[in-house]
């Protein structure tokens, strides 16, 4: 085999193309993949079940959810919180009634001590001396009463072993938050939404099967992952940004219900994206691994 054959090995220099070929077969290395377009969430799915939504709601954020989905999402949060909020009071009321203990203990050890020193405080002095004295002798220069000072610190013996603690319990937040956006979420700040369907004359297809399934109620413009869309809040009506630029900003009335409009009242839907880079999408997935060396 030549040397410029694409599989030689009697080169003496370990090429790229071989350290990133090895790496593949082997699983060493970081390993980078691209999301395909198959792989992006469409923009009428729930972010949760990740299939299009029977009653979709919305966040003020702009995260589309299916409203069973986010409700059985929002009961789990709270049993969650309830069953943390258990544990850390039960945490809470061991610790008051260690610490009471150990107050307790210190306060009977000191009134021994006391009661030992008023009965007999000079026979007390004169063994603490004797006590030194005989430290001093032995040649220890460790105070350490008891002939605690000839105890090894060997932490491998398993009497000196220390003894882990218990982890301690942080006290749980106690508010339900939104899974994409974290942000504090109430089941009444969820807006419905109102998609318009697609005037295609077909009704033997599912909606899932479709890849055009709705349009702009305002335009009739196909909507989808590459055209920006924006919910209104008081009709719950789904129309594309241009839309809201060019029509809807310049009276500022909903179109639909024919309700005035505040800046808030224009919640910008959280889509995935095209497949393409120029999205601002984040597409590449990454998984840090052990490497070779040459």
């Amino acid at each position: 085999m030549t040397r410029h054959g694409r599989n030689c090995t009697a080169g003496t220099v370990y090429t790229y193309h071989e350290r990133k070929k090895d790496a593949q077969a082997s699983g060493f290395g970081s390993l980078s993949l691209r999301f395909g377009k198959d792989a992006v969430k469409e923009f009428d799915c729930c972010s949760l079940t990740l299939q299009p939504c029977k009653e979709p709601v919305v966040t003020e954020d702009g995260h589309l959810y299916d409203k069973e989905a986010i409700l059985k999402n929002i009961l789990h949060q709270k049993k969650e919180i309830a069953r943390k909020l258990k544990e850390y009071e039960r945490q809470k009321s061991r610790l008051d009634k260690e610490a009471a203990e150990l107050a307790r203990a210190e306060q009977e050890s000191r009134g021994q001590k006391f009661a030992q020193q008023e009965s007999n405080p000079i026979g007390l002095k004169y063994a603490e001396d004797k006590a030194a004295e005989e430290r001093k002798k032995n040649g220890s220069m460790s105070n350490v009463d008891e002939g605690r000072d000839k105890q090894l610190p060997s932490f491998w013996i398993p009497s000196l072993t220390p003894q882990a603690e218990a982890t301690q319990i942080k006290k749980p937040d106690e508010k339900v938050r939104c899974p994409m956006s974290g942000r504090p979420l109430k089941f009444k700040d969820l807006i419905p939404v109102k998609f318009t369907p697609i005037n295609d004359r077909d009704s033997q297809t599912s909606v899932i099967s479709k890849i055009n399934r709705y349009v702009c109620a305002v335009t009739n413009d196909v909507l989808g992952n590459s055209v920006p869309c924006a919910v209104l809040r008081p009709s719950g009506a789904v129309v594309t940004m241009e839309c809201v630029e060019k029509i809807i900003r310049k009276d500022m009335v909903d179109p639909i219900s024919g309700q005035k409009l505040k800046d808030k009242d224009i919640i910008p839907l959280q889509r995935g994206a095209s497949g393409f880079t120029g999205a601002g999408v984040k597409l590449e997935a990454k998984k840090a691994g052990p490497t070779i060396m040459a």
